[in-house]
């Protein structure tokens, strides 16, 4: 059984996009992570802390400073928490 040259560019072009399509699937995020902190309940943990600690008159690095050294701040959970992050939160409460 002879395959013409068509036969072979279709079966070339078959195995190509199957295997593409799984090196695409491979690094797709399949699930969570345990310490991804962009969660809508992990955010909503930290604006609780954050409004505990939160008054007019304090900075941005003083209110990072007591939110950090609370006893519910995982910091393990929240090892990218950062004073960037924190003026993102305190823009997304005003809002």
């Amino acid at each position: 059984m002879e395959l013409d040259t068509s036969t072979w560019m279709l079966l070339f072009f078959v195995l190509s996009f199957t295997i593409s399509m799984w090196k695409v699937y491979a690094f797709l995020p399949n699930k969570t992570l345990a310490d991804d902190d962009t969660t809508k309940e992990s955010q909503e943990e930290l604006i609780k802390i954050i409004k505990k600690y939160k008054r007019n008159n304090i900075s941005s690095k003083e209110l990072l400073k007591l939110i950090v050294n609370d006893i519910n701040f995982d910091k393990k959970h929240f090892w990218r928490f950062n004073e960037n992050k924190l003026k993102q939160l305190l823009i997304k409460m005003n809002s």
